[in-house]
């Protein structure tokens, strides 16, 4: 349970603080004032102020924060700094000017900043993830025999890929319009296949060639599959490789989280496939103590930072959705004000991102709930 409440510490707390950084940086590139920068909520455990920036750890290891004074639109006004009370004493106040004083673009940059950092996080571990344990070409595998998950499930014959065409060897480039870099981007578009056609893009000796696979369905296991076991081979990515692998390792992430948010809108997932704090502290530990098993410590380090660019680019791309009280919220304020040529009211805006805080606070709080539930069960 400790390993676990630590691994959760260190992991969470390196994403969150590199989407707050992110915020902080480009935020006093451009003279704007910060408040406090804090990592985790609810009460303070530490803190200390320099340069008019109180510096905080909190108590709960969930969240953070880079407060621009007067960000909030309610409690600014101009000239007038929204400073903890005795600051202004202690240091001469904080430096630079309020968030609303700024230009549109600085405030623009100031909020994408924190998704960005997100994503440059998520590349530089990617970076690292592909020189230590490379990458899983998508060749093709056996397609003669029976699927080895719908054997164990009843023993249905699959020979979708063999009816295709596909032979051992070939590598797949694309899935209709999709690259496809990994073997694992395979195995992720078959699993969420609901029998619609396939149109493959594939190489053998060279020559590329498209052919189209039909998934067959398998009564026992539920599910549709390609016909395709054993797939992928191993490549050790050269010094230019494991860039360009990182960056598909990012991508493939973000496939992911955008599928995933998909089939959420659609309602093709339950509650009990959307994970909190809680529920990630569980996966993470899980995942370690699972990894050191099988593997030993190297590996499941490995799969620490692996989880690392998971969880950096759903922190990303969730921040970037145009809802109240998320930077992509705020985003689309300041590009209303853009098309507009001034701003919306600051005291009818903070209501907006007031009434968004309060509903994202209640479904973490059912989030949180629901993860704890599914831990007694």
């Amino acid at each position: 349970m400790i390993r676990t409440i630590v691994l959760f510490v260190i992991v969470f707390g390196l994403v969150v603080i590199s989407h707050e950084l992110g915020h902080f940086l480009i935020g006093r590139k451009n003279g704007i004032r910060v408040v406090e920068f804090a990592v985790g909520m609810g009460p303070t455990l530490f803190s200390f102020t320099k340069g008019g920036t109180k510096y905080s750890l909190k108590l709960l290891p969930i969240g953070g924060a880079c407060m621009f004074d007067g960000e909030d639109g309610v409690d600014q006004e101009r000239g007038k700094a929204s400073v903890p009370d005795g600051m202004e004493a202690e240091t001469g106040g904080p430096r630079g000017i309020a968030f609303t004083e700024a230009g549109v673009w600085a405030r623009m940059a100031a909020v994408f900043a924190g998704p960005f950092f997100n994503f440059i996080l998520a590349f530089v571990v990617a970076v690292i993830l592909s020189a230590f344990s490379g990458a899983d070409l998508p060749v093709v595998g056996d397609v003669d025999g029976v699927d080895i998950t719908v054997e164990e499930a009843g023993g249905t014959l699959i020979t979708a890929a063999k009816d295709a065409g596909l032979q051992k060897g070939d590598v797949i480039k694309k899935i209709g319009r999709e690259p496809i870099h990994f073997f694992r981007e395979v195995s992720l578009i078959s699993a969420l296949n609901q029998g619609e056609e396939m149109v493959i893009t594939y190489e053998r000796n060279g020559k590329t060639s498209v052919t189209r696979l039909t998934p067959q369905y398998d009564e026992n296991s539920g599910r549709y599959y390609m016909g395709i076991t054993n797939g992928g081979v191993y490549m050790k990515c050269n010094p230019l490789q494991v860039f360009q692998y990182g960056f598909y390792e990012v991508e493939y992430w973000v496939k992911i989280t955008y599928k995933s948010l998909l089939m959420l809108v659609r309602g093709q997932v339950t509650k009990d496939d959307v994970a909190g704090p809680v529920g990630i502290a569980q996966f993470v530990g899980e995942s370690y103590d699972q990894a050191e098993e099988n593997y030993g410590t190297p590996y499941a380090i490995l799969t620490m930072l692996e989880i690392v660019v998971l969880l950096s680019v759903n922190l990303g791309i969730m921040n970037l959705l145009p809802l109240p009280a998320l930077d992509g919220g705020r985003l689309v304020f300041m590009l209303v004000e853009v098309i507009r040529g001034k701003p919306v009211p600051p005291e009818k805006e903070g209501m907006v991102h007031f009434a968004g805080l309060v509903v994202l606070m209640a479904l973490m709080v059912f989030i949180m709930y629901n993860d704890i539930m599914k831990l007694v069960r």
